[in-house]
């Protein structure tokens, strides 16, 4: 039943701003840790930004500036403003959705969405 349906992405060009999201459902969303993730053609998937259920954030030092991560609980929505975007952002797009509990982690994946940008 756990679904994480992404939507946003697209091509852009150089400098320009994106915006996407991903509509979660079939869990209790405020217990989750979100994340997005990319992989580009030749490069393991790396994680971009992530954003606890009290809203602290971190970024990878390659976007750290230029995106930024957010979560609407009520919507059950997390978010991942693109600005700024140079072509090295290309990838497939992930959203993820992490719980750890004693025994193991609940990990939940998106299907991705592509970011392209080029002129």
């Amino acid at each position: 039943q756990v679904q994480l349906v992404e939507s946003g992405g697209g091509l852009v060009q150089p400098g320009g701003s994106l915006r996407l999201s991903c509509a979660a459902s079939g869990i209790i969303f405020n217990g989750y840790v979100m994340g997005w993730y990319r992989q580009a053609p030749g490069k393991q998937r790396e994680l971009v930004a992530g954003i606890t259920r009290g809203g602290s954030t971190s970024y990878a030092a390659s976007v750290k500036g230029r995106f930024t991560i957010s979560r609407d609980n009520a919507k059950n929505t997390v978010y991942l403003q693109m600005n700024n975007l140079k072509p090295d952002d290309t990838a497939v797009y992930y959203c993820n959705a992490r719980r750890t509990a004693v025994v193991g982690t609940d990990d939940y994946w998106g299907q991705g969405t592509q970011v392209t940008v080029s002129s």
